[in-house]
């Protein structure tokens, strides 16, 4: 019984521990099975449509260059339609500044003649607003060499100063016109006293109603200026006639008149007798001078008048110096105005040394203290 009991208690196993079903194990093998499974199926899905993904992200990118491309086309239009706009201006700035340069060199031109006007009317003797002072150049053009240089490629201060200039001009050629017109009044009219008309330039044959400006424009420089130089000419013409017209003192310094013109007491019969001149009181030796310019007709003793000069100035005028101690011209010598002739004296029918000046129209004496008087009136024109 013990050998089987032994037997049976030899035999007899341990208890075993509790081991894990198979529903478990499996469970795990599963799910490890189905990851992978669906993480090929996710990474096969992917490689399937990764074209179309590529598709959209390089329609995005697509899209934002396009973007960024039209933008820097518009940038670059808008960058050369400023150029362009630049260069317009650039050649509009250009072809101002061409134009006011030429306007200067034209504006320069005429300045030139302006003041060669103004030199003429200086030389002629042309006094500004009835003054007895000849015109003086630098007044009457101003800054006329004062060009605004074209070099500052401003047009605005360029076209501001042309336009000044053009001011300065026409300024000048308004004083001028004005001297010219009143000297030249004031010898005719004072001539015109005496007899004397000058031969004056005929006026051009013009003329029609006169209407005011229509504001359409207004005379050129030029125009303005060749008025001005027949003003002048007008005014030469008649200058011209006062060189002739023996209205100069034919004595220098103040020396006083001893006997008038007209009828008077002889100096020898004592009782009364017509003076056909006036006397000047002079010293012998004194200098006598040609009262105008003209040509000598005779030179030498002639009676009661003892040496004596006769100058013909033309127009019918004839200047007499008598009683001179001597005589430095000779027939047909041409003489100008306030040019030595001869010595005082006292030859002839005299009482003293003093000058016997005559002047004689057609062959008749007039009276010459009238010339005298005009010729201190006009002698600023000599």
């Amino acid at each position: 019984m013990r050998s089987g009991e032994a037997q049976s208690g030899f035999g007899r196993a341990k208890p075993k521990s509790p081991q894990r079903g198979p529903h478990k194990s499996g469970f795990l093998f599963y799910a490890l099975f189905a990851l992978l499974l669906g993480t090929n199926a996710v990474t096969g899905i992917a490689f399937y449509y990764t074209p179309e993904i590529n598709d959209l992200l390089r329609e995005d990118n697509s899209a934002i260059i396009t973007a960024y491309e039209q933008r820097i086309v518009q940038l670059r239009l808008e960058v050369d339609r400023l150029h362009s706009r630049q260069y317009a201006q650039m050649g509009d700035m250009n072809l101002q500044m061409h134009e006011l340069v030429q306007q200067q060199e034209i504006l320069a031109e005429q300045h030139e003649y302006v003041r060669a006007l103004a030199d003429m009317a200086r030389d002629m003797g042309i006094a500004m607003g009835g003054t007895s002072a000849p015109v003086d150049t630098d007044i009457v053009t101003g800054a006329i060499g004062g060009l605004a240089p074209a070099e500052t490629g401003d047009t605005a201060v360029l076209a501001q100063n042309l336009i000044a200039m053009q001011e300065e001009t026409r300024m000048a050629l308004a004083s001028l016109s004005d001297a010219a017109t009143l000297s030249t009044q004031e010898i005719v009219g004072t001539l015109e006293t005496l007899g004397v008309r000058p031969s004056m330039p005929r006026d051009e044959g013009i003329g029609g109603p006169f209407i005011p400006a229509d504001g359409m424009g207004e005379l050129s420089i030029i125009e303005e200026a060749n008025a001005v130089a027949s003003a002048l000419a007008r005014f030469q013409s008649a200058r011209q006639t006062l060189m002739i017209t023996p209205v100069q003192r034919p004595v220098a310094g103040n020396l006083s008149m001893s006997s008038n013109f007209g009828n008077r007491m002889d100096p020898f019969l004592k009782r009364t007798a017509f003076h056909s001149g006036i006397d000047f009181r002079t010293p012998t030796g004194t200098p006598i001078l040609a009262a105008a310019k003209g040509t000598v007709t005779y030179a030498g003793t002639n009676g009661g008048y003892g040496k004596m000069v006769d100058i013909d100035h033309g127009n019918g005028l004839v200047s007499r110096y008598a009683h001179m101690s001597a005589i430095n011209v000779h027939e047909g010598q041409s003489i100008r105005g306030g040019e030595r002739i001869g010595l005082a004296g006292s030859t002839g029918r005299s009482t003293g040394p003093h000058l016997h000046f005559e002047v004689r129209r057609g062959g008749s004496a007039v009276d010459p203290s009238r010339f005298i008087t005009a010729g201190r009136t006009l002698a600023k024109f000599f």
